[in-house]
């Protein structure tokens, strides 16, 4: 892990509460994923992670097995453990549950924000825009990330937010891989602009029509990518249509 990561171990806050050690483990992680020096496939010990975080192995052990519970990361018996890029039907799945979640937390959002909540909105929207001008990926997801955070917390769920937080990781590998063969940071950029648009104007079916449309294209996107090389297109239909519901077609 890396010096960046550690240090955003100690600093990481949680409000309502103060983080455990096993929260502040599991946020180490997930930094170590977002920023790359954890790697799906590698081989990770646990008694070294603990080491460099300076904690005792009980909470890192407590953290891996509540991220194998998300699907990122799975244990080897005696070993250690390994970041885990998902496959097709995990993703498939997470798409499901993230659509169940923020598609009626963008309606809700439509229907409570208040000026103060569209501008910070705008705030992440713009340093988005930024990031794409600086072709900057890292940034891009960050922002991104946050804007649909502060969706959700405008629904006022915060379980569905740490829920939504841990599935966008898990699928993060994946994303990037998508961005760099499918599509670029200025297209998911412009995917957002209908959902705010609809929170402005406060529509709640528009701006819920509006994040399942961005939603669907991301998720198909992930699913074809993750399969790639191993189902065909009638495999992955009717894996989409089993799990989520609504067969992908041109205008999903």
């Amino acid at each position: 892990m890396s010096p960046s990561s550690a240090a955003a171990f100690d600093a990481k806050e949680r409000p309502g509460r103060p983080p455990t050690l096993t929260d502040r483990t599991i946020d180490a992680v997930r930094e170590g994923i977002r920023n790359g020096t954890l790697v799906p496939g590698e081989l990770y010990s646990v008694y070294r992670l603990a080491d460099k975080l300076g904690v005792s192995r009980s909470p890192v052990r407590d953290a891996l097995l509540r991220l194998a519970e998300t699907g990122m990361v799975a244990f080897e018996r005696n070993r250690g453990f390994r970041v885990v890029l998902p496959g097709a039907r995990e993703l498939t799945e997470i798409i499901a549950v993230r659509l169940a979640l923020e598609v009626p937390a963008a309606e809700r959002a439509a229907e409570r924000a208040q000026e103060a909540d569209r501008e910070a909105l705008e705030s992440e929207y713009k340093a988005m825009l930024s990031a794409v001008a600086a072709g900057d990926e890292t940034a891009f997801m960050m922002h991104d990330q946050r804007l649909h955070g502060l969706l959700l917390e405008l629904a006022g769920n915060a379980h569905a937010t740490r829920i939504v937080e841990n599935l966008r990781d898990a699928t993060r590998l994946v994303g990037t891989s998508t961005i760099r063969a499918s599509r670029s940071l200025d297209d998911v950029y412009r995917e957002h602009r209908p959902i705010l648009d609809a929170i402005e104007q406060g529509d709640p079916r528009a701006a819920g029509a509006a994040m399942r449309r961005h939603l669907e294209s991301t998720g198909l996107l992930l699913l074809r990518e993750a399969a790639r090389g191993h189902r065909t297109d009638a495999d992955l239909n009717a894996l989409w249509d089993n799990l989520v519901g609504l067969p992908p077609g041109p205008s999903a």
